[in-house]
This record gives C-alpha cells, sequence and structure tokens, in this order.
C-alpha cells in the first residue's frame, strides 16, 4: 500500500518540479505540460528501456498522465503562492529523487537483480527525468553540477539494503531511505557540500 502512495506522490512531486521550471522559464501551458511529463516519466522510461520492460510503464496505465496533468494545472493556478520558484523546484525535486530511488530499487529486486545493480537502477530512475528537464530548460543537469545529488541518490541505496539486511520493516526502509536521501540532499545544499571541480589550469 505505502509503495503505490509513494509511487504517486513521487509522480506529484516530480511533476510540480517540472512544471515550475517551465513558468520559470515563462512556457505557455503546452511547454509547462511537457517539461512536467518528461520530468515525471523520464527516469522510469529509461529504467524500463534498460531491463526490456517494454511498453515502458506510463503507456499502460493512464493515471501518470492524470496525475501530471492535474499537477501541472495546480502548479499553474497556484504559482503565486509559490513565488520563490527556485525554493520550490528544489523542494519538489529533492523529494522527486528521494522516492523514485526507491521506486528503481524495488524494479530491480522485483527481476533479481544483485544489490549493486539496483542501487544504480534507483539512482537513474531518480536523477534522469531531471536531466531532461534542465536540458529541454537550456540549464546544465544538477546532476553534472558539482552539487550532491546523485550521490544522495547512492548512499540513500545502501541505507536500503543496510535495513534490509537487518530485517526492517519495509514501511520503515521506504521512508527512512527517502528521509535519508532527502535530508543528504538539503544538507549539501544549505551547507554547500560538493565535489571539487576538474579544471585544467
Amino acid at each position: 500500500m505505502i509503495f503505490s502512495i509513494l509511487d504517486i506522490l513521487g509522480l506529484i512531486a516530480f511533476a510540480i518540479s517540472g512544471a515550475l521550471a517551465g513558468i520559470e522559464k515563462k512556457l505557455d501551458f503546452f511547454g509547462v505540460f511537457v517539461i512536467a511529463m518528461v520530468t515525471s516519466i523520464g527516469g522510469g522510461t529509461l529504467r524500463d528501456l534498460l531491463i526490456g520492460n517494454t511498453p515502458v510503464f506510463w503507456l499502460l496505465n493512464l493515471q501518470t498522465f492524470y496525475i501530471v496533468v492535474a499537477a501541472t494545472v495546480i502548479s499553474i493556478v497556484f504559482r503565486q503562492y509559490l513565488s520563490f520558484l527556485r525554493t520550490s523546484l528544489f523542494l519538489f525535486d529533492t523529494i522527486g529523487i528521494g522516492i523514485f530511488t526507491i521506486i528503481g530499487i524495488e524494479k530491480g529486486l522485483s527481476i533479481n537483480f544483485s544489490p549493486i545493480v539496483c542501487i544504480l537502477l534507483g539512482t537513474v530512475t531518480a536523477c534522469f527525468g531531471g536531466v531532461a528537464r534542465d536540458i529541454l530548460c537550456n540549464e546544465i543537469p544538477v546532476i553534472f553540477r558539482k552539487e550532491i545529488y546523485a550521490t544522495a541518490c547512492l548512499m540513500g541505496g545502501f541505507m536500503f539494503f543496510g535495513l534490509k539486511l537487518l530485517h526492517v520493516n519495509d514501511d520503515v526502509i521506504y521512508i527512512g531511505t527517502a528521509g535519508t536521501i532527502i535530508l543528504i540532499r538539503i544538507l549539501a545544499v544549505r551547507y554547500h557540500w560538493s565535489f571539487p571541480k576538474i579544471e585544467i589550469k
């Protein structure tokens, strides 16, 4: 039950994050919707293609489309209450990567992939939608900047399997993993944690 709820929350979070990015770029409704849709389904689409799960998930269930449309409309209607777009975009994007990492890991476990591959699959699921969003919005994707982003997903993945080894309840694992990723990401931005840039001197 909680897994289905997390899936929906992840879609909503990423859809709002994409919609806010489109609004910030002053796109029309269709443009905002496209960015929201790509952000929501990008990671899951790449994941499904990598594991040979076709047709990909959103082609088989219109629920994804309806959720993204609703999130886009809500983002546009209440945009005046999201005046600090950058902060709001960051918040919803962070929630999205926390939840989608778990979904990717569980997909890998369902077809008996090794823990390392599951963690990588979770990271792809969490990060690729944001990459597509940033490219379409003519931004350097966050994952390629010096900020801690994919690393938070990787650390959350290790937390997931650490709790599995301790035979912790699945619901607690999901909440603990997502919470860890979100906390790492927030602390990284708050205290400017980053990897060093590679430069030619």
